[in-house]
């Protein structure tokens, strides 16, 4: 248990000194060296528009969101599972959290019950 919050403790210090880890100096790096606002206008055209179906997540947040999947190789669930654990991915693609930490139900939320009932 000790050694566990010794882990704990060098990882504040880690972060209070404001060293960077490896992950956040590359994503600041993409962040000047991709032209998002470039990116942004050539897909907005063709990206889904609010209408009778689900709202769609901001096209700044998808775009961002795909480029983390393709750079650290990961999957819906898995990127979804990133979110939770890095802030510093939340941080760069600009998603929240909801709140208290709970996590949204997986699947169609218009569905009123699961497909086995």
């Amino acid at each position: 248990m000790a050694r566990f919050q010794q882990k704990l403790a060098s990882q504040s210090s880690f972060e209070k000194h404001g060293r960077k880890s490896k992950r956040e100096l590359f994503l600041d790096q993409m962040e000047q060296v991709v032209a998002w606002s470039a990116l942004l206008a050539l897909v907005e055209p063709h990206y889904p528009r609010a209408g009778n179906g689900r709202q769609p997540v901001g096209l700044a947040i998808m775009l961002r969101t795909y480029f983390l999947q393709q750079w650290f190789n990961l999957s819906d669930p898995g990127m979804e599972e990133a979110f939770y654990k890095s802030p510093v991915l939340r941080r760069f693609a600009g998603v929240d959290l909801p709140p208290h930490g709970r996590r949204p139900v997986r699947g169609d939320p218009g569905c009123a019950r699961p497909s086995r009932w």
